[in-house]
């Protein structure tokens, strides 16, 4: 266990001035790359989708900026034991889990037994977002466009394939790319044999396979609940309906080390290196696209019950039209890489003010209470801002 620890009992407002609200002890529940041994027959990318420890340390500093004590916790098999010792007021979560098929709602699960309130998605959102046939399913019942598909168990299943070539292939319960490289694109039946095989043995889960997408791929980011924000730290971040939509990211793949895919390869590299995507935010798109792409992502989240923050994925089709890959539950936060900290920063929004709204969104549908300084902000589009917004596209694409 790791211990960032402040006993500082009041925050200073804008300006300079202190102001008194509850303190709480916040337990930051991750898991980290640093700290991870593959075992001899994991896939070759396990424990990609693991926390950087800069990560913990903005998280935590973020965290701390509003008076809080905060307290990392690693999310292995003595994290129940760490829980009840810590007896946190809350749990700021980011842990991916460790292991199983439903993994990254081990934690919401574990605070929901210890009655700790937590960040993010509850428990069945949580479990059902990292199993990408079963979320496909849902929002296909819900009539949300999400290009066909079939999930293969077993190689023999293949002699059932209802599908259109040229098909793309992935492990249907994994994240961050995982099991995802230009190998995935498939043309023939004799290379989605060979794909699904590889996947099954290497992975050791079911293959999702849906047809492909050729077009641009986007990906749309919130903070927010449904209700009224009236009572909210930053009542002026969010729309009348309680969410604030943050400006869409486009991945451009032309640049990228695998220019049709945007897999572990690609998003292992960082911005601005040989081989990365171009990160473009905002994305340059009509206005109508984007509200078609946050409505659908309003819709998506809302199947799936999402809660806080997520970010939903798209790839366009080659009928024009939009269509959802995935969602992200437990989106990254590393304050230089993650996309959502990408269109943060576009914007103009700081990323303590981003970190601690997630803190306090949660702190809101649990009822724990609390009172805040309101801050004298406006949270409308400046020339600075937009000006801002130039110079991160150009950074993020050279």
């Amino acid at each position: 266990m790791k211990e960032f620890n402040n006993q500082t009992k009041k925050s200073k407002n804008k300006n300079g001035s202190q102001t008194s609200h509850p303190v709480w002890t916040v337990a930051l529940t991750a898991n980290l790359k640093d700290e991870f041994t593959p075992n001899p027959d994991d896939p070759p990318d396990a424990g990609a989708e693991f926390d950087r420890l800069e990560t913990i340390q903005n998280l935590t500093n973020a965290i701390k900026s509003d008076g809080h004590s905060v307290v990392f916790l690693q999310a292995d098999k003595q994290l129940p034991q760490a829980l009840i010792h810590l007896k946190p007021d809350i749990c700021f979560n980011i842990a991916e889990g460790i292991s199983g098929d439903s993994r990254e709602a081990q934690v919401p699960a574990l605070c929901e037994l210890l009655t700790i309130p937590y960040t993010a998605s509850r428990v069945l959102p949580n479990a059902v977002s990292l199993d990408k046939t079963m979320t496909k399913r849902i929002w296909r019942d819900h009539g949300l466009p999400t290009a066909p598909f079939q999930e293969f168990s077993k190689i023999e299943d293949l002699e059932h394939l209802e599908l259109n070539f040229p098909l793309f292939v992935k492990p249907a319960r994994e994240g961050t790319g995982m099991g995802i490289d230009e190998n995935s694109l498939v043309r023939t039946p004799e290379d989605l044999r060979e794909r699904v095989e590889w996947l099954l043995k290497t992975y050791r889960q079911p293959a999702l396979v849906e047809e492909f997408l050729p077009g641009r791929e986007f990906t749309v980011g919130f903070i927010g609940n449904p209700g009224t924000p009236a009572n909210r730290r930053h009542p002026e971040l969010y729309d009348q309906d309680g969410y604030h939509w943050f400006p869409i990211l486009e991945i451009g793949l032309e640049n990228s080390v695998s220019p049709a895919v945007y897999g572990h390869d690609a998003k292992s590299i960082d911005i601005g290196e040989t081989g990365a995507p171009d990160y473009l935010c905002p994305a340059d798109i009509p206005d109508s696209l984007a509200k078609e792409l946050i409505e659908l992502t309003r819709k998506a989240a809302q199947a799936l019950n999402a809660s806080d923050i997520s970010r939903v994925d798209f790839r366009m089709g080659t009928d024009g039209k939009p269509y959802l890959l995935e969602i992200n539950t437990l989106p990254g936060l590393n304050p230089a890489i993650s996309d959502i900290c990408i269109m943060a920063e576009a914007e103009g929004l700081d990323y303590n003010t981003l970190i601690l709204e997630i803190l306090y969104l949660a702190a809101e549908r649990f009822g724990i209470p609390f009172n805040f300084y309101r801050w004298n902000i406006t949270h409308q589009p400046s020339k600075m801002v937009v000006a801002k917004n130039d110079r991160i596209q150009r950074r993020l694409t050279r």
